[in-house]
């Protein structure tokens, strides 16, 4: 018989009132992205989440509003399965409402925006609120970044841990721990990035606080070293370093860039990433980062060679792809020890100097 055909046969049971998520996805889900998300699943609880792997999640898309954050994303943080974060802006300010109190509501698509817009009704596809959350939010954000502590320049991942040190006493205050993902970052010393800091709603905030002499600037150049450092630790302590993107868009970019910073950019001996993990609805034909697939990102030193057979792209939305991820990998791995990437910030920034020095010593040295 052929060595092609030596897949398990296929032949799944009915599913019964009492199937477990478990048995769900490893017998029923057997083919096409059914397949693909059983292949995620395997990949993120079986190899993605060994004590020696760095897990780096991206999120682009409006999955905080969808209620992802709560959900998903801060059990995964609980648990000790995600270790450092790139988002848009957008998911960590529409995070802030939850931590705030305020309230998200299902809708209905096929409702009149102009409607919604004379009720003073903000939509997000089939996601509707208040215009009230927007301007209670902005002034949570405009109180909070007057105070002392934001008269400096920072990067995303020390201002969004402060952010999420207030969220956290917000939610404290009325008694919703576990509603912000910002919150159970700075908690759990996850540390979070935004590429793109003045495309979101707390950028608008903060560049309207500058017009007032706000001292508050966010250090781009600071994020791409840190998100560099982060992964070079990884891979010097002997351990790997995993990406899991969902989306992709600018975050996506920007996990995947910390391999051609390090090796490309700064001259350090290197390997990409070792184990891919992507949900997208995007193709890859069209030419945009989004649908790139991981075997282009090899091209670039983002991604190991070796590690394509531990590389998957599911092609469906995140919204329905996470909530399965999350409740496979937590039926099926025990809590990880969290790695408290945001406090070894400065440990690991000055092992990137120190290599990037040596390095270049090295080059010049051998240029005469």
């Amino acid at each position: 018989m052929s060595d092609f055909l030596s897949g398990k046969r296929i032949g799944p049971g009915p599913i019964q009132p009492e199937t477990t998520i478990t048995e769900l996805i490893d017998s029923m889900f057997e083919a096409y992205n059914a397949a693909r998300l059983r292949e995620a699943c395997h990949l993120f609880a079986g190899k993605m989440l060994a004590d020696d792997v760095t897990v780096g999640v991206s999120l682009t898309g409006a999955l905080t509003p969808a209620g992802l954050g709560m959900s998903c994303l801060v059990p995964l943080i609980e648990r000790g399965f995600i270790d450092w974060i790139v988002s848009t802006g957008a998911n960590l300010y529409h995070d802030a409402h939850f931590g705030l109190g305020l309230s998200m509501h299902r809708g209905n698509p096929q409702v009149s925006d102009v409607l919604l817009r004379r009720e003073g009704v903000v939509r997000i596809y089939d996601i509707f609120f208040d215009y009230e959350v927007l301007l209670s939010t902005d002034r949570f954000f405009r109180e909070v970044i007057r105070a002392p502590e934001f008269q400096k320049r920072m990067s995303s991942a020390e201002f969004h841990h402060q952010i999420g040190r207030y969220l956290a006493q917000r939610e404290q205050i009325g008694k919703r721990a576990g509603k912000s993902l910002l919150a159970a970052a700075a908690q759990y010393k996850v540390p979070v990035y935004t590429p793109s800091p003045g495309d979101s709603s707390i950028g608008m905030n903060i560049a309207a606080e500058a017009l007032e002499g706000n001292q508050l600037f966010l250090d781009v150049s600071r994020d791409v070293n840190e998100t560099a450092a982060i992964v070079l630790a990884a891979k010097r302590r002997g351990g790997k370093s995993a990406v899991f993107i969902l989306g992709g868009g600018s975050p996506k970019n920007f996990l995947l860039q910390t391999e051609p910073h390090i090796q490309e950019v700064l001259g350090i001996e290197g390997r990409g990433h070792d184990y891919y993990l992507q949900v997208t609805d995007a193709r890859p034909d069209s030419g945009g980062l989004s649908g790139a697939t991981p075997e282009e990102a090899v091209t670039w030193g983002k991604v190991e060679a070796d590690g394509l057979p531990d590389a998957v792209v599911c092609y469906m939305d995140s919204t329905v792809a996470l909530p399965l991820i999350t409740a496979y990998s937590l039926a099926n791995h025990p809590p990880r020890q969290t790695k408290n990437l945001y406090e070894r910030l400065p440990e690991m920034m000055e092992d990137l100097k120190g290599e990037f020095e040596l390095d270049k010593k090295g080059s010049q040295e051998r240029r005469h």
